[in-house]
């Protein structure tokens, strides 16, 4: 900004004989990228949730539990009945939804015994997956993926507008220096 002084809402707007082309293009330049930014943000944060959470609810559809048993016991001493001991990875075995043979790699106590029945999460194909986000928590993260999306979405029509209106800007300053340039050699003869 090339002047200071106070803030005057809707300056762009106003009637003013001073007031070039230059200015009107730039107050429309501000009213669209700002009308663009809010509108692409928007919509692209929305569309952005609505998928996560959609794809979120279908996970919790299809992904169904299962008990498992572990093939080996699991590595470390056994957790002297507390309820938040350690977990270790253990090879786990169970039967898929089709009747086939599925073996895996999940989180269980220390020194839990072979044979220990585990609930293990599969998909469709009885392949092993992680338990499915409760209706909060995808809410939560679709809202956070929406949040960044529509954030990101909106940079790009905010900086094009901002880079518009800086090459109005240095354009302006130019044809200001070549108007006072021209006011210079005739003003400046006639004084002297």
């Amino acid at each position: 900004m090339a002047f200071g002084g106070p803030k005057v809402w809707l300056w762009r707007w106003r009637r003013n004989p001073l007031k070039r082309r230059a200015d009107t293009v730039e107050a429309w330049i501000v009213l669209g990228a700002w009308a663009l930014t809010v509108l692409v943000g928007v919509l692209a944060g929305w569309a952005a949730a609505g998928s996560v959470e959609q794809g979120l609810a279908r996970e919790r559809v299809e992904w169904r539990p299962l008990v498992g048993r572990l093939t080996e016991p699991a590595p470390g001493k056994a957790a002297g009945g507390s309820a938040g001991g350690d977990h270790v990875w253990a090879e786990v075995a169970w039967t898929g939804p089709d009747g086939s043979a599925h073996t895996g790699q999940v989180r269980v106590g220390t020194g839990s015994p072979a044979g220990t029945a585990v609930t293990v999460w599969t998909d469709r194909q009885g392949r092993l997956v992680a338990q499915p986000a409760t209706p909060a928590q995808a809410r939560l993260r679709a809202s956070l993926v929406g949040g960044l999306a529509g954030v990101g979405t909106a940079a790009f029509p905010f900086v094009g507008g901002r880079l518009l209106r800086s090459r109005l800007e240095r354009r302006r300053i130019d044809q200001w220096d070549t108007d006072w340039a021209l006011f210079d050699a005739v003003w400046g003869r006639r004084m002297g």
